[in-house]
């Protein structure tokens, strides 16, 4: 195991990480919508209000208890497609997000600044999505990085009985404030790995075949049945279906997806609307070219946050004609649907590698793209879907103890 992840801890990766602001389950979708669009990982933690009496000092336990699940840009898509408030925008935008979260409060878990980056791994690779941190005043852990011993202390594997009891006092030289928190995702924790490429070689270079890092259980929806079909299903992790042609063979041929990052900054009601009408391969590769503008529907939108979001709180509602462009998924014309992935390569082209891609190929891919997986195809047919990689399943690769290299396996470039 590479040694920067015995050595480093979690409040190194908090440095420049902005205060944690609170997303109440009170609040309304159509404010969810705005926080999404500024969140990671297209998803909000969701909380319960506090207690109202200031004389209580929260504890660890308490506000986990108060965490609810996080929120992504597809639960709300999948929200709006339903009947009743595809008729009633007003109402829709006004539901409390209480009514549309998936309870999980398994998502987030409080740590220590002092918790060592191995053992956040390991709680991420189980299902964590957040790390909620005390906000430090001083934070020295930064040059004590390649130290066996922090403060004294011989830094040693959390027991696995435990369950991973890192809200423990913390040894480290921190001064924490009070009620401050910042939040690390899983998209933080990758992004500071591909800083530290040199520690893990050769892992980056080796193919994720090779690594065991690509994930044959996916979710999928053929291109010809209903779109809302995808929203049955709400994958959790990567909360993403793929949207697929079945070959003569039996083979997946993917055109599209339908996910949490790819709606993350839409135009909701537009997509909403083509969920709930369209078939799932009109719905990813756009219908402008295939659907009459006539059969398309006004749609009431707020003119006051353009493309990237729906509404704002503010302004007036205006009539606005349904098409691809409007969902957000579109750049450029495309031909008819049915001519193949390869004729079409707007934004709702999904991202793809290789069975035979590298490690830190993939995951410089997510990282630019903000995704949160990448759909992996056959080497010799880039449109043969085979699995994904998620977040989860580089985690798990580059923790994972060595394989020993076989004779005739080539690593990826």
């Amino acid at each position: 195991m590479a040694s920067v992840f015995l050595y480093h801890v979690v409040g190194d990766l908090t440095v420049g990480k902005p205060e944690l602001v609170e997303f109440a389950e009170t609040e309304t979708v159509e404010a969810a919508i705005r926080a999404i669009g500024e969140s990671m990982e297209g998803g909000i933690p969701v909380w319960r209000k506090r207690s109202p009496h200031k004389s209580v000092i929260e504890n660890a336990e308490m506000r986990q208890q108060r965490f609810v699940g996080i929120l992504n840009s597809l639960d709300i898509v999948a929200f709006l497609a339903r009947d009743e408030f595809l008729e009633d925008h007003d109402k829709a935008m006004k539901t409390p997000v209480s009514e549309v979260v998936v309870p999980n409060s398994s998502l987030l878990k409080e740590v220590d600044p002092a918790t060592r980056l191995i053992d956040a791994l390991e709680m991420m690779k189980q299902g964590v999505r957040r790390l909620l941190i005390p906000k430090s005043v001083v934070w020295k852990g930064m040059s004590k990085r390649f130290s066996i011993l922090y403060n004294g202390k011989w830094l040693k594997n959390l027991d696995a009985s435990s369950s991973f009891n890192t809200n423990r006092p913390s040894a480290s030289s921190t001064t924490t404030i009070h009620g401050k928190f910042c939040c690390l995702s899983r998209e933080d924790v990758i992004r500071f790995l591909i800083g530290c490429l040199g520690a893990l070689a050769p892992l980056p270079l080796s193919s994720i075949s090779f690594l065991g890092a690509i994930n044959p259980n996916y979710y999928s929806i053929e291109a010809s049945h209903p779109a809302i079909e995808a929203a049955q299903k709400l994958p959790h992790d990567p909360s993403a279906v793929a949207v697929v042609e079945t070959t003569l063979d039996g083979q997946n041929k993917i055109i599209g997806e339908i996910s949490a990052c790819k709606l993350w900054k839409c135009d909701y009601l537009a997509a909403a609307w083509a969920l709930a009408n369209l078939s799932a391969g009109q719905f990813v590769m756009g219908v402008e070219d295939n659907v009459s503008s006539r059969s398309l529907p006004d749609l009431l939108v707020n003119p006051g946050v353009g493309d990237s979001c729906l509404v704002n709180g503010s302004g007036s509602m205006r009539l606005k004609k349904f098409s691809s462009r409007s969902i957000g998924f579109i750049s450029t014309p495309n031909p008819s649907f049915g001519v193949g992935r390869s004729m079409y390569r707007g934004r709702s082209a999904p991202l793809t590698c290789k069975v035979t891609s590298s490690l830190a190929a993939v995951m410089a891919q997510m990282l630019s793209h903000r995704a949160t997986h990448v759909w992996v195809t056959e080497a010799e047919n880039e449109d043969v879907l085979v699995g994904v990689v998620g977040y989860a399943d580089i985690l798990a690769a580059v923790t994972r103890p060595p394989v020993v290299s076989v004779p005739g396996t080539t690593t990826a470039v």
